[in-house]
């Protein structure tokens, strides 16, 4: 359902403030061939409106590349801004950049975020944006969570689908999602209610079963044939079993001609009421990235490829998403998910890390 001018400048004036974007700041809205025009407007618009002057990094895109396609997660690392150390300059400047292009992945991410700057992708269409609205709650559903998953060594994943895979964590940070970017150095991705992070390099064994329903990106598609069987070994998937979709799935990643795309990247579960599990077969998915699969209340997110942006020494172009449902997600034993449905109250899971790890 489209959205209305007043509607869409509201909703963006609400998130720069949450973002606690002012005039005292530089604020640039950075922008590519495939930003979407709507949220170009509503950003420098809303920005204008709260009394900051902000301008414009508009960058070409890059020469084709002959494995991607349309969704910008297809190939990651290299961006528009690869390659540009002027843009970058201007950049590092900003209190905050309102990415609308894709620096997701890249090292001028992680060079623009350790400067102090803040970060805010902003990929969705408007009517995307306006349904999963952050909030406070939002920050506070999802902060409360991490405190347990920063202090936490061992990550167990289970289903009755027949998910195995067990993990230690602690060597990379966390990476909290709750839709706005208000601290420095903080990036964060609107719409959002997520919480990840990334096991100690060689440390994932066991088995992922990606059950009929769940879904798989960059494709864009849910699982439809048959389960697909990913048997994981030191950190690396070392067989892809299952019907048409594991085929699809071995074939893509051995695309690459790398075994850093075999590798398992981040892991994490999702934290947003507002999302849906069926609205990636009710959109356009050229105009989505897929925020609602990887962020639904009680999804487990397996992903596969690299984990150079957390410090790791995997900086593979590979990168693959796997929303699944009805997964239980344990930390050092103590239940988050289980069986789909989120079990850790926000406030106890606080209370009983508010003295720290």
């Amino acid at each position: 359902m489209p959205i209305s001018d007043d509607h869409r400048l509201r909703m963006w004036r609400d998130v720069l403030q949450l973002c606690e974007a002012s005039a005292a700041e530089g604020v640039i809205v950075l922008t590519g061939e495939s930003s979407h025009p709507l949220n170009i407007d509503g950003a420098m618009r809303a920005a204008a409106s709260l009394g900051a002057r902000p301008f414009r990094v508009d960058l070409p895109p890059l020469p084709p590349w002959e494995r991607g396609g349309t969704d910008r997660t297809a190939a990651v690392g290299r961006t528009p801004l690869t390659g540009n150390p002027w843009a970058l300059a201007a950049l590092e400047q900003a209190g905050i950049v309102i990415d609308l292009m894709g620096l997701l992945h890249s090292p001028e991410q992680e060079r623009l975020l350790g400067s102090g700057t803040r970060i805010l992708m902003v990929v969705e269409p408007p009517e995307v944006l306006a349904r999963m609205l952050p909030s406070a709650d939002d920050k506070r559903r999802v902060l409360a969570a991490n405190e347990v998953l920063a202090c936490g060594q061992n990550l167990h994943v289970t289903s009755e689908a027949g998910t195995d895979l067990r993990m230690k964590i602690g060597q990379f940070p966390t990476l909290p999602e709750y839709g706005y970017a208000d601290t420095p150095g903080h990036w964060d991705h609107w719409p959002s209610g997520f919480l990840s992070t990334w096991p100690d390099e060689g440390s994932a064994e066991g088995r992922v079963v990606v059950n009929i329903g769940d879904m798989l990106f960059p494709f864009k598609r849910y699982v439809e044939t048959a389960p697909i069987v990913l048997d994981v070994e030191a950190g690396f998937i070392t067989r892809i079993g299952g019907g048409f979709e594991a085929g699809y799935l071995r074939s893509h990643l051995e695309s690459y001609d790398d075994p850093g795309a075999f590798a398992v990247s981040h892991v994490g579960w999702g934290l947003q009421p507002k999302a849906r599990w069926a609205a990636l077969g009710a959109r356009d998915k050229a105009q989505s990235l897929g925020m609602d699969a990887r962020a639904f209340y009680g999804n487990f997110l397996f992903s596969t490829g690299p984990n150079s942006e957390a410090g790791g020494r995997n900086d593979s172009a590979c990168h693959v998403d796997i929303p699944m449902a009805r997964c239980s997600v344990f930390v050092d034993g103590e239940p988050m998910v289980v069986d789909g449905d989120v079990v850790a109250p926000a406030q106890r899971v606080a209370g009983a890390r508010a003295q720290g790890c």
